[in-house]
């Protein structure tokens, strides 16, 4: 039961820190507004088409990058929009580094074949 305590412990420390807390923060500015909110939904989607097509080799649709491009300078242009988006790039590496930490201590292979 031990390892569920400090799992509960790290849970609260995450939530607890400074880039969760701030990311909740700009989260809660952001959806409060329908075009930020929006703009975000649809940054991330085509973020996630051109990710997968470069990783698949895969070609995207005409305008794809062009429009992602074009919304991401609006959305860095702002700087809410601009402050939530690198918080949330903060907290994911954290997250990241946290599992990554955790697999290493379990042993775990995470390694991508062919990497």
């Amino acid at each position: 039961m031990q390892v569920y305590d400090e799992m509960n412990a790290l849970a609260r420390a995450i939530r607890e820190s400074d880039s969760c807390r701030e990311y909740r923060q700009l989260k809660e500015e952001i959806d409060g507004n329908e075009t930020n909110r929006a703009l975000i939904r649809e940054y991330k989607k085509l973020q996630m088409q051109l990710q997968l097509a470069a990783m698949s080799g895969a070609s995207t649709a005409d305008g794809d990058a062009q429009r992602f491009q074009q919304i991401g300078a609006l959305l860095f242009a702002q700087p809410v929009t601009s402050q939530f988006l690198l918080c949330e790039m903060r907290v994911q590496q954290m997250m990241a580094d946290v599992y990554k930490t955790l697999s290493d201590a379990a042993g775990l292979d995470m390694e991508m074949p062919g990497m």
